[in-house]
């Protein structure tokens, strides 16, 4: 038996595909939104970050 065998017998299935395309395509409209709107130190400092000394 195939696995589309399997897909076809679970009721509304076909809705999934669609549910994981939105919550893909609203993922990365949210982190674009972020990387826009995100000021341009602060961007700075993140990037900084590794090359810093403890001071411990």
């Amino acid at each position: 038996m195939k696995f589309i065998n399997y897909l076809t017998s679970i009721a509304g299935v076909d809705i999934f595909p669609m549910i994981s395309l939105m919550i893909f395509f609203l993922f990365f409209i949210g982190l674009l939104w972020y990387v826009f709107t995100t000021d341009k130190r602060d961007l700075q400092t993140l990037k900084n970050l590794p090359f810093e000394q403890d001071e411990q």
